[in-house]
């Protein structure tokens, strides 16, 4: 079914990077320690997230181009022009970020993530735990 769908973010990454050029290729490729903030209302949502859990954290990549459909891997010159699906591109018809977080830390309505190469102030629009295989959530 075509339409829209509406989006609403539950809250936003606090991190040192703060332009675009800054961040990483990839969360593990030198992405700093950073936050992300919970807007209250996602208070239960958040009550069993632990230390050393890992996640998938689905951001909205706000300064990313939507218009691009084919990219060089890398921005890299030398490598053929690919279609943005079968990349990591930011630039995409709908820039949803998917990082692989270790949880570090909790305080309140923050979390403490290693492994997120997001620029501050980017919408967090989920988390989702890592499973192991056979294990269930």
């Amino acid at each position: 079914m075509v339409g829209s769908y509406e989006v609403v973010p539950i809250g936003w990454v606090e991190s040192p990077l703060v332009e675009r050029g800054q961040a990483p290729r990839q969360g593990d490729e030198g992405s700093p320690v950073c936050w992300l903030a919970f807007r209250p209302e996602m208070a239960d949502a958040m009550r069993d997230i632990r230390v050393g859990d890992e996640m998938l954290v689905l951001t909205w990549l706000h300064e990313a181009k939507r218009t691009v459909l084919r990219t060089r891997p890398r921005d890299d010159p030398a490598r053929a022009m690919i279609g943005v699906f079968n990349t990591r591109s930011p630039d995409r018809p709908n820039p949803i970020g998917v990082h692989r977080v270790e949880i570090l830390g909790v305080d309140g309505m923050r979390i403490q993530v290693r492994g997120l190469e997001a620029i501050n102030a980017t919408p967090v629009l989920d988390l989702k735990p890592v499973l192991r295989a056979g294990e269930e959530r």
